[in-house]
């Protein structure tokens, strides 16, 4: 289906659900959100999930929906208040993994598999290696569960009988495990010896793990979707619920995960009929979406970084990175940080699958003489060196089939770059090379290496980048998102219209996810920061030197920056919100404490400084005069970019609770519940002509105004994108279909310094216009900037 054909989907409202905002709240929700504009509600995870899960990801059952949300009942009655209002439903779907919950039969399929091994019919649905299975007759699982080295657990007496309805099981504490068929009365240590699954030292899974997970998630194991009948079987009750008109689209949850996510969406798309299906796709820079993905387009971190990016003043990158590397002694460039980053998860977080990939071009070794005489520590090296190298996602090469232009590219870049840090591994990478490439796909191992090859290096760029490089670089923190290029500071009107003119209609954009590290609100405050780095840096000077007194000495200097920063976007934030955020991003970081290995002196001393600044008051009163400084700039990046978002193109969602100032970090912060109650009666207010007197009120004005427009006028906003000339680098401007202009303010604080608007004008085409916030009307031709942004910062005009 051609893009422009997914015209009901006009605009989408994400809604986290959990045992706090369930069907029922989210039915109780939707007058509200039908007032506010929108077309579609967009749901997180409905399935049911293992116990106790605050985000349904971690899904256990594909075949009824979440209990804990109020089951089918419940759902067809949120269905039923949401087409009387005029609304659509999108669901997110979890194709990738499923739960290995705590006990584990909570997940049945997973449990006969525990129990049964290679001949139980769900064998077939985990991403496990047999092969050690194959030699020994048992203990092919790795269930990394134990708080100590087997042995140990076994002496202490934790390892006990136990009875599950009616089945003998294995319990270790709240742990609970089948027991293969005929063993059950071995002695306990031969018994374990004897299952399908090898019970181990947690520590043991990041070397040894032999089933396919969600990044480095042990408790999330990989669902081999490639195979028809788990497709089937996992998509069944999504499928007829989307066949009753009870969902209109889906979500995808990272696609990169699954062996062939080209051919996944495409059997998604034949059982719907072409619905509306975007994925979570991380498109690097200037990458572009695999163009035989049958799909409306991603889920829209690569529209985030760009919109926000007009409101950046690119002319405060060199100072601000100036002031990172005086202030913190680490570098100005991002990427010796990122490669290091890189370097640790391939050897530590994911070595595990490093090993898998070894071992296959060994095996390979033993039939095919060209793979013969390569070592596994040569072999290894030149791996690590590949995975570091590789810059993207993945490079979507179908085993069998000839690689794409931009897939042979990406990989032989890498390879370059292995080589040159390695010229003595040249023989290995150009044999890794081959195998990923898929040239050397008449084995069946050398078709299993291509495609785990490709499941690998999304994990090593998510867990490199965004979720360890991302939490040790960040000379504005703002840019350090999703899919976003940390180091470009901003991008030009130009480029952003050149890239805007070109983008699909129908797929979504978005400006906060329940997986960004910032809400869009805090990093529109930080962007500020980029017209004013001088006073950003005197004021990070005089904090320190307040501070001082009582710094701990273990404290590492960015992660003192980073403090500033939350403090500064996310004002006022209380101890523990900001508490819970700096362990999170110093663990993440991986450098002084981690998950695994945690550091508990340095985690005290940060959240000692934590609370010692969070309780001088005087040190407080300096940050609150200095982000009242930044309000009038803040004002207009807030209402700017989102403003920009809901009419640029494509299909833009709304965060739970964003269409007022929303100031969120990291999850779980940003799945806080949402006021809706508030929210609503905001909304009347307005609609019965309040004028806007706070932030809040301006936002909410802005959202409303600009999704109904949406919704009256969709053909124009499937229609052409046209940038509109103005006489000043400060109004940022477009025409949607010629009938519909959006025109906003960047870099305020330097149109200040300017003087003001003066007499610069935007051009609008012939007719008569009228601005959907103020009401005030404005004939086609050269309007005066001044007059049309006198009274908000923003300006949305509908020609009659």
């Amino acid at each position: 289906m051609a893009a422009g054909e997914y015209t009901h989907v006009q605009s989408t409202y994400r809604l986290q659900l959990r045992s706090e905002y369930d069907f029922d709240a989210v039915t109780q929700t939707i007058p509200y959100l039908a007032k506010l504009g929108i077309s579609h509600l967009y749901l997180s995870p409905v399935l049911q999930a293992a116990p106790g899960s605050t985000h349904g990801y971690d899904v256990v059952d594909h075949t009824r929906l979440s209990e804990t949300l109020g089951g089918q009942d419940r759902y067809d009655e949120l269905v039923r208040q949401a087409r009387d209002h005029g609304l659509g439903i999108v669901l997110d779907v979890v194709p990738n993994h499923m739960a290995v919950p705590t006990p584990a039969h909570l997940n049945a399929k997973l449990w006969a598999v525990l129990r049964d091994g290679p001949a139980s019919p769900f064998a077939r649905w985990f991403d496990v290696d047999w092969s050690h299975q194959a030699e020994t007759g048992h203990g092919a699982i790795l269930m990394p569960v134990l708080g100590d080295r087997i042995g140990r657990c076994l002496e202490r007496g934790e390892l006990t009988r136990d009875e599950h309805d009616g089945e003998p099981v294995l319990r270790y504490y709240e742990h609970v495990f089948p027991i293969r068929p005929g063993t059950e009365r071995l002695p306990i240590a031969e018994l374990l010896d004897q299952q399908y699954y090898r019970l181990a030292y947690w520590r043991v899974a990041d070397e040894e793990l032999n089933y396919r997970r969600f990044f480095d998630v042990d408790t999330l194991a990989a669902v081999r979707m490639e195979e028809p009948e788990v497709f089937a079987a996992s998509h069944d009750l999504l499928l007829q619920l989307h066949a009753e008109g009870k969902a209109d689209g889906f979500r995808i949850d990272h696609p990169d995960g699954l062996a062939d996510p080209a051919g996944y969406l495409a059997q998604l798309a034949d059982a719907t009929n072409d619905a509306w299906v975007v994925a979570e796709k991380i498109l690097e820079a200037d990458e572009r979406l695999p163009a035989d993905w049958r799909c409306a387009g991603t889920s829209g971190y690569d529209t985030l970084w760009r919109i926000q990016g007009v409101f950046v003043d690119q002319n405060g990158a060199d100072p601000l990175l100036r002031l990172w590397r005086h202030v913190t002694g680490q570098p100005a460039e991002l990427l010796p940080v990122a490669q290091k980053a890189k370097r640790h998860v391939v050897e530590e977080v994911l070595a595990a699958e490093v090993v898998r990939l070894v071992e296959l071009v060994i095996a390979m070794g033993v039939d095919d003489i060209e793979v013969r005489d390569y070592t596994r520590r040569r072999l290894t090296a030149a791996l690590t060196e590949l995975l570091v190298a590789f810059d993207i996602y993945r490079a979507y090469v179908r085993p069998g089939e000839t690689p794409t232009t931009e897939a042979k590219t990406a990989l032989h870049r890498a390879a370059e770059r292995a080589r040159t840090a390695e010229p003595d591994l040249e023989d290995e990478i150009a044999l890794l090379t081959q195998l990923a490439l898929g040239e050397r796909a008449d084995d069946p191992r050398h078709r299993e290496f291509c495609v785990r090859f490709q499941q690998t290096t999304g994990p090593v760029q998510a867990k490199g980048i965004e979720d360890t490089a991302f939490y040790r670089w960040y000379p504005l923190a703002a840019l350090c998102e999703v899919g976003s290029p940390a180091d470009r500071f901003g991008i030009s009107p130009v480029d952003f219209h050149t890239w805007a003119g070109e983008a699909p209609n129908a797929s979504m954009t978005t400006l906060s996810t329940h997986d960004t590290k910032r809400s869009e609100d805090v990093r529109a405050r930080l962007i500020t920061l980029t017209e004013r780095p001088d006073e950003w840096g005197t004021a990070i000077a005089t904090w320190r030197a307040a501070s001082a007194p009582y710094r701990p000495a273990a404290l590492d200097a960015a992660t003192e920056y980073l403090l500033w920063q939350v403090l500064v976007g996310a004002w006022p934030v209380d101890i523990d919100r900001l508490s819970e955020f700096l362990a999170k991003a110093t663990r993440e970081a991986k450098l002084h404490t981690s998950w695994t290995q945690p550091e508990p002196a340095y985690d005290d001393a940060v959240r000692a400084f934590a609370e010692a600044v969070r309780g001088d008051s005087s040190l407080l009163r300096k940050i609150e005069r200095f982000v009242e400084r930044l309000r009038p700039a803040e004002r207009c990046v807030v209402l700017g970019q989102k403003l920009v978002q809901l009419t640029g193109p494509g299909v833009p969602d709304t965060y739970q609770g964003s269409e007022l100032t929303f100031l969120a970090l990291v999850d779980p912060d940003n799945r806080r519940l949402v006021d809706y109650a508030s929210r609503h009666e905001l909304l009347e207010q307005l609609d019965a002509g309040k004028a806007p007197a706070t932030l809040d009120e301006e936002k909410l004005l802005v959202v409303s105004r600009a999704l109904r427009c949406r919704r009256d006028r969709a053909s124009a906003f499937t229609g052409a994108y046209e940038p509109l000339a103005a006489t000043s680098a400060h109004a940022f401007a477009f025409l949607r279909g010629g009938q519909v202009a959006t025109v906003a303010t960047r870099l305020p604080k330097s149109l200040e310094r300017a003087g003001g608007w003066g007499d610069a004008t935007v051009s609008l085409p012939p007719g008569t216009w009228t601005d959907q916030l103020t009401g005030a009307t404005y004939e086609g031709g050269d309007v005066p900037l001044a007059t049309l942004l006198g009274q908000l910062p923003v300006a949305l005009l509908v020609l009659a």
